[in-house]
C-alpha cells in the first residue's frame, strides 16, 4: 500500500491552512505536552520536596543552636535598693557600752557581719525587682539516637530514589497518551484522504455515467445508483471530520493547550516494514526496567528502614548539651549591666533518656511497620506475575496484529486489480455499473481496513514497549 494512507498532512487532505497556523510534529507535540503536563508538575515538585527531606536528614546530625530571651514585668513590688543598715547600725553600737562596760558592737561586727547581713539581705530581695530579663544560647548535639538519624536519611535518600523514578514513570505516561492520541488523528486524517480518494474516482464514474445518460448508452437508474453512492461517501467524509474533530481536541488537551481551530499536526504511523527492533521480554532486565517495580522496591527500603526507627524506641537517646545564659533584674527597664563573663551562667551537661514502659506503643508500632513491610512486599510480588501476563497478552497482540497486516495488505492488491478490471469492463459495455460502485466500495474498505490495522498494529507495539517497561 502507498505510503500516502499513512502521512498526516493538511495538504494532502486538501485543508486550507491559515499561513500563521502552528503545526506540530509528533516530536514537539510530545514535547510541549511535557512542558505543561500537570501530572509532571507535581511529579517535579515531589522530587523538590524528597531532595529537602535529604537536606534535613543530614541537618539532624548537626548540632542544635537555640537562643532564647525573656522579659518578665513583675507589678506589686516596691524598688529594690542596696542599703547598709546592719553596718550603720553596727557603727552606733560600737559607740555604746553594755553593763559590763564592753562596746555593743566591735570592729568584726562593723566591717565583717554589718556588710555581709546587708549584701545577703540586698540579694534576697534582688529576685524581686520588677524588670526580670535574661537571654541565653543552647548547644545540643545528639551522640547516639540508636540510629535514628543515620536511618533517617537512608530513608530520605530511598524516598528521593523513588520520587525520581516517579517523575520518569509520569513522563513516560504522558509520551504514551500522546503517542496513542497522535496515531489516532494520523488514522483519522488518513482515512478521510482514503474517502477523498473514492469520491474523485466515483465523481469521475459519474461523470461518464451522465455523458451515457445524455447519449442513450446509460439509464436513470445507472445515475441514480452513482449519485447516492456519492451521497454515502460524502456522509462518511462528514463523519470522519466530526471524529477528528473530537480527536484533534483530545489531542490538545493532552498537551495542555486550548481549543485552536487552526492548529494541525504532521507525522506518520509507524510501519512492521521499518524494521522496528522488537521489545526485551525477558523478565530479569524487565524487572530492572518497569518504574513501577522500581518504585515498590524503593518503598520496600523505606519501610525495612522504618523498622530499625520504630526498635529504636527500646534504646537510649544521648545527648550533650551546653548553655551559656545571663540575667538581668533592675527596678526599670532602661537599666542594664553589660553582660561579664563572670556573671554569664555556663553549663556542660551529658543527658540520657530511655523510655521504660509506654503502654506496649513501641512492640506495636514495630508490629504494623513488620506488617506494614509484608504487605509491599506482597504487591511487589503480584505486579511481577501481572506484567508477566501483561507482557505476554501484548506480544500475542502484536504477532496477531502483523500476521493481519499480511493478509488486509493483499486484501488491497486484490481490490484493487478487480477495480481496475470492472470500471474497464464497464466503459466497454461488457460489466454493469452496480458491480463497478461494488468494487469501488470494496476497494475503499480494503485501504480502510489496512489502515487500522496498521493503527492496532502501533497501538500493540506501543503497548509491548510500555509493558517491557522500554517506553
Amino acid at each position: 500500500m502507498s505510503r500516502k494512507f499513512l502521512v498526516l498532512s493538511a495538504l494532502a487532505l486538501g485543508l486550507i491552512v491559515p499561513a500563521s497556523a502552528k503545526t506540530y510534529t509528533r516530536d514537539e507535540a510530545i514535547k510541549t505536552a511535557m512542558e505543561n503536563s500537570s501530572d509532571i508538575k507535581s511529579a517535579e515538585e515531589d522530587l523538590v520536596s524528597a531532595n529537602s527531606q535529604v537536606d534535613a536528614g543530614y541537618g539532624n546530625a548537626y548540632p542544635s543552636i537555640d537562643l532564647s530571651a525573656n522579659v518578665t514585668r513583675i507589678f506589686g513590688l516596691d524598688d529594690v535598693k542596696k542599703t547598709s543598715a546592719l553596718a550603720d547600725a553596727a557603727k552606733d553600737m560600737a559607740d555604746k557600752k553594755d553593763d559590763a562596760g564592753y562596746p555593743k558592737a566591735n570592729a568584726f561586727d562593723q566591717n565583717v557581719m554589718g556588710p555581709a547581713v546587708d549584701g545577703l539581705i540586698y540579694g534576697m530581695k534582688s529576685q524581686g525587682y520588677r524588670w526580670q530579663s535574661s537571654v541565653g544560647l543552647t548547644l545540643t548535639q545528639v551522640l547516639y539516637a540508636a540510629g535514628k538519624v543515620g536511618t533517617a536519611i537512608d530513608i530520605a535518600k530511598a524516598y528521593k530514589h523513588l520520587q525520581e523514578v516517579n517523575l520518569d514513570n509520569t513522563k513516560s505516561k504522558v509520551r504514551y497518551e500522546v503517542d496513542n492520541a497522535f496515531d489516532q488523528l494520523i488514522y483519522l486524517d488518513s482515512s478521510i484522504a482514503i474517502v477523498d480518494e473514492s469520491i474523485k474516482i466515483t465523481q469521475d464514474n459519474l461523470d461518464f455515467v451522465e455523458q451515457g445518460v445524455k447519449s442513450g448508452l446509460a439509464t436513470e437508474l445507472d445515475l441514480a445508483r452513482v449519485q447516492l453512492s456519492m451521497e454515502a461517501l460524502k456522509v462518511d467524509r462528514k463523519a470522519l471530520e466530526d471524529k477528528r474533530l473530537l480527536a484533534k481536541n483530545a489531542l490538545l488537551n493532552t498537551m495542555g493547550l486550548d481549543w485552536d481551530n487552526d492548529v494541525q499536526f504532521n507525522g506518520e504511523l509507524r510501519s512492521p516494514e521499518s524494521n522496528l527492533p522488537y521489545p526485551d521480554t525477558s523478565m530479569a532486565n524487565v524487572k530492572q526496567r518497569r518504574r513501577e517495580l522500581v518504585m515498590l522496591q524503593a518503598t520496600e527500603t523505606m519501610k525495612e528502614k522504618n523498622i530499625e526507627i520504630e526498635e529504636g524506641g527500646y534504646k537510649p537517646t544521648i545527648a550533650l548539651v551546653g548553655g551559656l545564659k545571663y540575667a538581668n533584674n533592675q527596678n526599670k527597664i532602661t537599666e542594664w549591666d553589660a553582660p561579664k563573663w563572670d556573671k554569664l551562667n555556663k553549663y556542660v551537661s551529658l543527658n540520657l533518656s530511655m523510655n521504660l514502659f509506654n503502654g506496649m506503643q513501641t512492640k506495636e508500632a514495630v508490629v504494623q511497620a513488620k506488617s506494614s513491610l509484608r504487605s509491599t512486599q506482597i504487591q511487589k510480588e503480584t505486579a511481577e506475575r501481572g506484567f508477566r501476563v501483561q507482557i505476554e497478552s501484548c506480544a500475542q497482540t502484536l504477532a496477531s496484529a502483523e500476521r493481519n497486516l499480511e493478509v488486509l495488505k493483499n486484501n488491497i492488491d486484490l481490490a484493487q486489480r478487480i477495480y481496475d478490471m470492472t470500471d474497464a469492463a464497464f466503459r466497454n459495455g461488457m460489466e454493469t455499473q452496480l458491480n463497478l460502485l461494488t468494487a469501488n466500495m470494496d476497494l475503499r474498505k480494503a485501504k480502510l481496513n489496512y489502515l487500522q490495522g496498521i493503527l492496532n498494529w502501533n497501538t500493540a507495539y506501543n503497548a509491548l514497549l510500555q509493558a517491557t517497561g522500554e517506553y
